[in-house]
């Protein structure tokens, strides 16, 4: 609504076909083509391929995420659901990747528990799970929900999915491309960046419009990856 109001244009459902640097460069999509002085890409688990043939060859691992959904075996529990607490484990035998919990605004009367870790996949493929497949991080939780959590069922209520882009050190991606300064990339959040994304956004910003960021972008550099500058498609 902000974006909006100052004058911004939301065009939602449009794929991108290709993007042609330059001075000015150019966004073309199934909806039509673009062109703007400055570009910014957030394109998740997409920033890969819409990249490459940019000439960089990002080390991005979408990975498939079970986003899973809890029910109180007695509803009203205090301290479960409209109450519950944000948690996160570390370090526990049952749980080697973490295990995070939140309130689930979304869900009243559920607890949302999921691991912080998934399975590498296509993103255009990720709702595609064939009938019985196995699903591992489901088992892993509800052993731990059976252990830590026992005023939980030990089945999902619902179970969604989601998709992470994981960097090979978990940090994220937000600079300029190393060869057309005025495309900017921001990617590899690596499932952190909606709790970050405000500051993002103004990262991002004020790279696009060539000032000093705000706060360091060091760890962030593309660069840190060795061989990502190849020669263009």
């Amino acid at each position: 609504d902000v974006f909006r109001r100052h004058g911004g244009t939301l065009r939602d459902g449009e794929k991108v076909l290709h993007i042609e640097p330059g001075a000015v460069p150019t966004v073309t999509t199934t909806a039509g083509v673009y062109q703007a002085p400055r570009l910014i890409i957030t394109a998740g688990a997409w920033t890969g391929s819409i990249v490459a043939p940019l000439g960089l060859r990002l080390p991005l691992q979408p990975l498939r995420i079970d986003v899973c959904y809890w029910r109180e075996k007695e509803p009203g529990t205090p301290g479960v659901g409209r109450t519950s607490p944000c948690f996160i484990t570390r370090g526990l035998s049952r749980a080697p990747h973490g295990i995070y919990g939140l309130p689930a605004l979304e869900y009243p009367g559920l607890v949302k528990v999921c691991c912080h870790h998934g399975s590498p996949t296509d993103p255009e493929e990720r709702d595609r799970v064939e009938p019985g497949a196995p699903r591992p991080t489901i088992a892993l939780l509800s052993s731990f929900i059976s252990h830590y959590l026992p005023r939980l069922e030990p089945r999902p209520a619902v179970v969604e999915t989601c998709l992470y882009t994981n960097t090979p050190d978990g940090d994220f991606i937000l600079d300029r491309h190393p060869k057309f300064s005025n495309i900017i990339i921001g990617a590899g959040f690596s499932g952190h960046g909606f709790k970050l994304a405000p500051v993002v956004g103004k990262v991002l910003c004020e790279l696009s419009l060539g000032e000093e960021p705000s706060h360091s972008t060091a760890p962030f550099a593309i660069t840190r990856f060795p061989g990502v500058l190849r020669a263009a498609m």
